[in-house]
């Protein structure tokens, strides 16, 4: 970690530490590793892949799943995560410290593309003008057949 990410996770622990304050919840070694891995790896994870992960790279570490759902329950209801839903197979989360951006979702195996695309926003938001509706914000999610899974099925 540079100086200026450290800086970032730090501010990003206080918040978390926060949340767990207003909530009379006590920071704790596993709710930290959580909140690193998040942070260090930053992917779209469901909570079986991350307890995975924190398993892998902290085998010392003894987190449950439940834990992890639990943590990210609490994450994603203070804004500190967003999650994708893929209705019956679940959630996927990530960090809400990046900048707005959508995603193209693979039908197939799950891969999930982030874009950004200027136009897209700029066309939202004279949709919503035209509408007199007051835009807070949205949620774009494109399916389809990711390039390897087209490859892979016409061999």
């Amino acid at each position: 970690m540079n100086f200026m990410e450290n800086i970032e996770y730090d501010h990003l622990l206080l918040e978390f530490k926060n949340v767990l304050k207003e909530n009379l919840l006590k920071f704790t070694k596993q709710r930290e590793v959580i909140l690193q891995t998040l942070y260090n790896f930053p992917e779209h994870f469901s909570p079986e892949e991350l307890h995975f992960l924190i398993k892998k790279n902290h085998p010392k570490i003894n987190i449950g799943i439940a834990t992890i759902y639990r943590a990210l329950n609490l994450l994603e209801t203070s804004e500190l995560v967003t999650s994708l839903s893929f209705g019956k197979a679940g959630k996927k989360y990530e960090l809400a410290n990046k900048p707005h951006h959508d995603h193209l979702i693979c039908k197939n195996c799950g891969k999930i593309i982030e874009f950004e695309d200027k136009k897209i926003e700029k066309r939202q938001e004279n949709i919503a003008i035209q509408n007199g509706f007051k835009l807070t914000g949205h949620v774009m999610q494109l399916y389809g057949i990711c390039f390897n899974c087209q490859k892979n099925k016409k061999r």
